[in-house]
């Protein structure tokens, strides 16, 4: 059977980056993968930043996760079908950082995926400088993705004092006690910077399972009060996205923005930029396209549109 990993976390946690190294050690021991990989919104920018992986073992999938529950379940379902035809050893699935578990559980019960496939690791990422005043519905998903996984690996822990880690895992334990699950054991948590991750770590990562947590579903699990945006082609410099991205996390008319991501170019350099309310990170990456995804709950968008881009969106009145 074909083992599928699930690579999960909230908003920011750096998902991405760890699949790119995840993925590296798979391929380096001649597993062949398929990457799986799907946002919640219309433009996934993520998916630009994996190209490098492509090759004799490994090759990339996009699912759309604008629209409905339903139908993205049925996406969900169908791609999985169509890559179960593929040869794979491996599956590594990223899905949004607003994703309900009871979707991977219950699409990988159903017939026929149950005789192709086999849960291999859930592995969660948390930010190791976690944001401290998150919402409810936001607890919501730190818990219940880390209660399902196998192993819990901290992001930029090389950033992190030892005090911020402590009170990270401290939220962590109240967030899922606010749900009913389990706490997380010190023994499912990898504390360690990225770089010195060691052959035995990744070892550890491809067989740590999961878990099947019980929990008290206080929102619907669907995210309808996350919302995505996104802008094409922005003719924004670095200093001028990077003031905009300052202003949308810390002035209210905005909405609460959770996280800007996206691709831009300057001087006929690409790079990436990936911002939380805590820190913006840029960096170069491949030839891509532009475009600037803000995620968060409440979103202004006719504000956010005047910002980003000088204009009110106009409004269709059907």
């Amino acid at each position: 059977m074909i083992k599928v990993d699930l690579i999960t976390g909230f908003l920011g946690a750096g998902k991405t980056t760890f699949l790119l190294r995840y993925a590296r050690h798979l391929i380096e021991q001649k597993i062949k993968i398929g990457i799986l990989v799907y946002d919640h919104g219309a433009v996934n920018v993520d998916f630009p930043l994996l190209n490098e992986l492509r090759g004799e073992y490994c090759e990339l999938e996009m699912l759309a996760g604008s629209c409905d529950p339903d139908c993205h379940r049925r996406r969900f379902r169908t791609k999985l079908i169509s890559m179960a035809m593929s040869g794979y050893d491996r599956v590594l699935i990223e899905p949004s950082g607003v994703f309900d578990m009871d979707e991977f559980y219950d699409t990988l019960q159903e017939a026929p995926l149950d005789r192709w496939y086999e849960i291999g690791s859930v592995v969660t990422i948390v930010d190791a400088k976690l944001e401290e005043k998150l919402t409810e519905e936001e607890d919501f998903f730190l818990a219940t993705q880390a209660a399902s996984a196998g192993c819990v690996v901290l992001s930029r822990v090389q950033l992190a004092e030892e005090e911020d880690i402590e009170r990270t895992l401290a939220h962590l334990r109240r967030a899922e006690e606010r749900v009913g699950c389990p706490p997380t054991g010190a023994k499912s948590i990898l504390v360690k910077p990225w770089d010195e991750l060691t052959e035995e770590d990744y070892a550890r990562l491809t067989a740590c399972g999961y878990q099947l947590p019980e929990y008290v579903k206080t929102i619907a699990g669907q995210h309808a009060d996350f919302q995505s945006l996104s802008f094409l082609d922005l003719p924004l410099t670095q200093e001028a996205l990077r003031e905009k991205t300052e202003r949308l996390f810390h002035d209210s008319r905005y909405g609460r923005v959770l996280r800007v991501k996206g691709l831009f170019q300057e001087e006929g350099v690409w790079y990436q930029l990936n911002a939380t309310a805590q820190e913006t990170h840029v960096e170069p990456v491949p030839d891509t396209r532009a475009a600037i995804v803000v995620i968060g709950l409440s979103l202004n968008e006719a504000e956010i549109n005047l910002l980003l881009t000088g204009k009110i969106p106009e409004l269709h009145i059907l």
